[in-house]
């Protein structure tokens, strides 16, 4: 369930939704409820590694646990390096290629290199 922001000139949590725009009861001030959306997606597109590290698109990781993979008989050994990332959406937020193949990995199960 998406949550109202508080109100950006009073910053008091009283608002409510009215159209296209969220409304401040105590102020009166509106604003543009997709302006708001946009910045909660730049939020979200943070993804760090297990160290707290912020990963971008194209850094090297190693892998820190040996990690079987679904539907196979591959294991991906802890302390493989993995160069050139990709980030992505989703519950796994790393895209890479490896000589195994073309995998999608939690970034709680890297490190940056």
């Amino acid at each position: 369930m998406p949550t109202i922001p508080a109100c950006p000139q009073c910053a008091l949590e009283n608002t409510y939704p009215d159209g296209d725009n969220y409304v401040c009861a105590d102020c009166g001030h509106e604003w543009a409820m997709v302006a708001a959306a946009q910045d909660d997606d730049s939020a979200q597109a943070v993804v760090k590694d297990a160290n707290g590290a912020v990963l971008n698109d194209g850094d090297a990781v190693v892998l820190i646990k040996d990690l079987k993979v679904k539907g196979s008989s591959i294991t991906l050994k802890m302390g493989t390096k993995v160069k050139s990332i990709r980030l992505v959406g989703g519950d796994h937020e790393v895209d890479c290629k490896m000589d195994a193949g073309s995998f999608m990995l939690k970034a709680c199960y890297l490190r940056k290199a």
